[in-house]
């Protein structure tokens, strides 16, 4: 086997060195290869064809050395694993991508300036050099944090491994032999038994009651019957193929294997899954959409003021160090770092929520979705087949499908009940497994299949212990269910001891058994079955069929004790006793039930602008039942059937545009132009896909992300993991789900309910606002942190504010309480509105950076500027002296600088009054911000209406006002950070500022909501 392996490898490596321009275009052209139907012909041959085919002897199996042969040629019998990325790739991706590269370029201008500073002077400021090294190390530890919370995600899908079969059952020259399933190849002769599961794409050549469990593959939840001959066109139709990795549910098959590994049905989709491409997540494209703005924004303010230094007579070096310094005040170096909290923040209470993300960015997408594309079963149903109805004298009883049977029960008091249930009970193989007396009777474990299960626990419910009632009626003979007679029988002795006679239960499609009676229960009295009761037996049964529920019809007969003594030797493989003749009892009719939450959550999609589209494997008329009562169609929503048939007309002669709804079969879907269903998409609201394979699913998503839709798909089964691999957010089930679907998702639903997606919208479309609100009070403060600097240059004034203090503003006092906005609750309904229009609602626009800097922010720049000249003017230097004194004020050698009133100042002594003003300006800014703050809790809404309830929100206000206190009064501070104290009343300069950004902020608030619409709301609503 490494042999092979390494085999594997010299062939890659020789086509390899073959590389053309063309390996693009040859990947894509693979990829619709894979797109397109399933390529299979064995099922059409004869098994001598097969076995010339495949050199193989239909009794004595390969020979070993023809095994080993085809071994080497086609590699084992296993799925390549779909290429991961390694681990120190995703830690760079965190740490050199999106948002970091800001940071690190700042990081590197700094130590350039730092660079420029050391050649150029004596004793150059370390200003720059500390700048750097903090950037550096946000980015760093900002990347490990998310590094470790994607890596913990991924830790859980490794636990999820185990799809792949085991062991395999071969014949090899004619020995039965137990190999590993990686070694079977085309060819070998394999037998399976109920419980195995198949190691490879086998062609059936004989079978004995076998059934598989294709329901991962195709979303069928029943079993399906496997034998030797061809009933369909269709390799996933036919009956003689039984594929890789699905399940043998009871009976015993033989059969040759032809195709192994990635060319098996299942090798085929997952890699197809592994070879398609993901476009970016809408917030990495927000975020990038972000950088360019800020990165616009300093370039073009750096440059503006590069040249204007030159003009005003600076040396170029020293223009250079404006430069950097301005472009690095414009880098929000604590917003990295924000983000990463509020995705993480959203993501572990959506784990509280039943919903595992798997990446980070994946939590917003989920808020822009505006199409689902949803599987049937058991996501929007519970994945157990129920009785649903029963009709017996005459009438249709209504059984309950809730998930926990507290609904109306029917009549159980009629004899004919009694006798259906009887019927129902002793016709049927399904036990329930041990060991699980204390549960309740829903939740138990059954052996059989899922209708028959159904019964039993339908019987068991209404009537007591079933196998009491078995053991009474002991079994003397049965044949099962097969597909030629499409009945199943079994004779019985009877509970009454002085009754001889035995009793015939039958039960099968309801039209054979109706075939076999002549009379008819009712009441609990026989009468002669005449054409009206024919007529109600066949509106009772088009009626349930018509609600997409499976009907089986019971009949049973006493048999007469002359003909047939007790002892008597019954016959089943040649039949010796009357098979007609009988007495039909009644119907029963089984579904797969709608989950009890699913049709509010499609009600609240509906509402968020989101449409919702049934994709399903299954039957048509089931699932337009289901979609009907999960309400995917809406009540008085009608198809082109539906209008077809209230006018009396021919399907053909309806105009496909006035029909809202529409149900989809996979054959007509085969047939269509990309045009075609792109029409589909754009005219029908309402839409049902059925009998669709996996490939047809992809077509699907791809088509509404044509319309330019965010699309989210929901799936389990290994069909899925293509259409939830190119969806923008696949959500795959955590109960039920495959493992490959697993893989393939961005998110995993942990109760498998379809409910738990429209929390997870809810969640992503609040982190959107939230992560809005955030970047709005973050970048308010750019602006006072610029301002002073530009004034140093232009006005020639002392430096108002020093990088270090920035430092403090965006790393310090800022964090918290940018963080505590993600905990903002919603404002408005969110779940009322349309989704995000990707092209249009950006994360970050003009209006969001109009309000920040050209609004707020000045107000803010305001404030600590007055700080800066009162505290000047209390030391001497009145506002209009100040100009023009900068290089005088910098220069070490003058130590006699006078001030307005003639007092001479040392160097020394002017710089503690200049650090006591930048102490001054940063808590001003801190000031200003608790406004900023409180205004940025609501984008529409007042305040007074949002109210305080924000907890995180009010320690954020306490945390930056003691984070500054401490900074300012704490000892060592004035070497440390050149932080000095204040007096008190300087903190109430930059008061009245504060009051006014929330007054001002209030008022354009109030105007929004007076006239929506209006030119407030175009101009400032961000």
């Amino acid at each position: 086997y490494g042999r092979s392996d390494s085999y594997r490898v010299a062939t890659t490596q020789d086509k390899d060195d073959k590389e053309t321009p063309n390996k693009k275009k040859q990947a894509a052209k693979d990829l619709d290869d894979l797109k397109k139907e399933v390529p299979l012909t064995e099922h059409k041959m004869s098994v001598e064809e097969v076995c010339r085919k495949f050199q193989t002897d239909i009794v004595q199996g390969l020979t070993n050395a023809k095994a080993a042969e085809f071994l080497l040629r086609d590699g084992p019998n296993a799925l390549t694993p779909p290429p991961t990325t390694p681990e120190w790739v995703k830690f760079c991706r965190q740490l050199f991508g999106g948002f970091s590269i800001l940071l690190w370029t700042g990081a590197i201008l700094c130590f350039l300036a730092y660079a420029i500073q050391a050649a150029t002077e004596d004793d150059p400021a370390g200003d720059n050099l500390y700048l750097g090294i903090v950037l550096s190390a946000v980015v760093i530890i900002t990347g490990c944090f998310s590094y470790f919370q994607e890596a913990k995600s991924s830790k859980i899908m490794e636990s999820f491994k185990n799809m792949v079969p085991q062991q395999a059952l071969v014949i090899r020259e004619g020995e039965k032999m137990q190999i590993n399933a990686e070694e079977v190849v085309a060819g070998d002769l394999v037998e399976v038994k109920g419980g195995d599961r198949i190691p490879a794409d086998l062609r059936v050549i004989s079978s004995h009651g076998c059934k598989v469990d294709n329901s991962s593959l195709t979303g069928e939840s029943e079993p399906q019957t496997r034998s030797p001959d061809c009933t369909h066109d269709n390799p996933l139709e036919t009956r003689n193929i039984a594929f890789f990795s699905t399940n043998c549910v009871e009976g015993t098959a033989r059969g040759i294997v032809v195709c192994t590994g990635d060319r098996t049905v299942m090798g085929r989709i997952a890699t197809l899954t592994s070879g398609l491409e993901t476009g970016k997540t809408p917030i990495a494209k927000e975020i990038e959409h972000f950088i360019h703005i800020i990165t616009g924004v300093a370039v073009f303010l750096g440059l503006s003021f590069f040249i204007l230094s030159i003009v005003l007579g600076y040396s170029w070096l020293e223009a250079v160090i404006f430069l950097i310094g301005i472009i690095v005040a414009n880098v929000p170096e604590g917003l990295l770092a924000t983000v990463t909290v509020c995705l993480t923040l959203t993501a572990k209470r959506m784990a509280r929520k039943n919903c595992l993300v798997k990446n980070l960015e994946a939590v917003e997408t989920l808020g822009s979705t505006s199409t689902i594309c949803s599987d049937k079963t058991g996501t929007l149903t519970q994945n157990r087949m129920t009785v649903a109805h029963m009709w017996f004298d005459n009438q249709i009883h209504e059984a309950d499908t809730t998930e926990d049977q507290s609904g109306a029960s029917f009549d159980k008091s009629s004899v004919t009940w009694v006798s259906l249930a009887r019927i129902a009970a002793l016709c049927n193989r399904a036990v329930f497994k041990g060991g699980q007396d204390a549960l309740p009777i829903l939740k138990k474990d059954v052996a059989g299949d899922a209708s028959e299960s159904a019964l039993l626990k339908c019987i068991e419910l209404s009537c007591g212990s079933v196998r009491l009632m078995r053991d009474k009626n002991k079994k003397v003979a049965e044949i099962p269910f097969n597909s030629t007679n499409k009945y199943q029988l079994s004779i019985h002795e009877t509970e009454d001891p002085n009754d001889n006679r035995y009793l015939l239960v039958m039960k099968g499609a309801p039209e054979r058994i109706l075939d076999r009676c002549s009379t008819i229960m009712i009441q609990g009295k026989e009468q002669p079955m005449d054409e009206e009761l024919k007529e109600a037996f066949q509106n009772a049964y088009l009626e349930l069929g018509g609600l997409g529920e499976r009907v089986l019809g019971f009949c049973h007969l006493l048999m007469p004790e002359d003909q047939y003594p007790k002892g008597f030797a019954f016959d089943t493989d040649d039949v010796n006793f009357q098979t007609d003749n009988m007495c039909f009892v009644g119907l029963m009719s089984m579904i797969d039930p709608p989950r009890a939450a699913v049709p509010d959550a499609v009600g609240k999609c509906r509402s968020a602008g989101i449409k919702v589209i049934m994709v399903t494997g299954d039957h048509p008329i089931t699932a337009k039942a289901i979609a009907k009562g999960v309400g995917i169609i809406s009540e008085g929503t009608e198809t082109v059937e539906d209008i077809a048939a209230r006018l009396n007309i021919p399907v053909n002669q309806v105009n496909p545009r006035d029909a809202k709804a529409c149900v989809i079969h996979g054959t007509e879907l085969k047939d269509m132009s990309q045009e075609q269903i792109d029409d589909i998409l754009r005219n029908h609201t309402e839409i049902v896909f059925a009998r669709t394979s996996p490939q047809q699913k992809l077509i699907i998503v791809e088509g509404c992300q044509r319309q330019g839709a965010i699309v989210a798909v929901t799936g389990d089964g290994v069909n899925d993991s293509p259409a939830l691999k190119k969806a923008d957010i696949g959500v795959a089930m955590g109960i039920s789900g495959s493992d490959v679907s697993k893989q393939a998702a961005d998110m995993i639903l942990l109760d498998d309910n379809f409910a738990s997606i429209v929390t997870g919208v809810e969640e992503g479309r609040l982190i959107f606002d939230n992560l809005k609100k955030s970047i709005a009070y973050t970048l308010t403060s750019n602006i006072p942190e610029i301002t002073p600097f530009l004034f140093f240059i232009i006005v020639n004034i002392p430096l108002p504010l020093g990088t270090i203090t920035i430092l403090c503003i965006d790393l310090g006092t800022d964090m918290v309480p940018a963080i505590s906005l993600a905990y903002e609750a919603a404002e408005s309904d969110i779940m009322k509105r349309q989704p995000r229009n990707p092209l249009r609602d950006k994360l970050v626009n003009e209006r969001l950076i109009s309000i920040a800097y050209g609004q707020i922010g000045m107000i803010q720049a305001l404030g600590g500027f007055f700080a800066y000249f009162v505290i000047m003017a209390e030391n001497g230097f009145l506002p209009s002296f100040l100009v023009g004194i900068r290089l005088s004020w910098d220069d070490r050698s003058v130590n006699d600088l006078e001030d307005s009133y003639g007092q001479q100042w040392t160097y020394e002594q002017r710089k503690i009054v200049e650090f006591t003003c930048h102490t001054a300006f940063f808590v001003s800014i801190v000031v200003v911000q608790w406004a900023d703050l409180i205004i940025c809790k609501t984008r529409r809404n007042s305040v007074f209406q949002q109210g305080m309830r924000n907890k995180i929100l009010i320690f954020g206000l306490f945390e930056e006002t003691a984070l500054a206190a401490f900074l300012s009064y704490s000892p060592g501070m004035d070497v440390a950070l050149r932080m000095y104290p204040l007096k008190p009343s300087w903190w109430f300069c930059a008061f009245p500022y504060s009051f006014l950004i929330f007054v001002y902020d209030e008022i354009r608030k109030l105007l929004l909501r007076r006239n929506p619409g209006g030119w407030v709301e175009r101009e400032t609503y961000y």
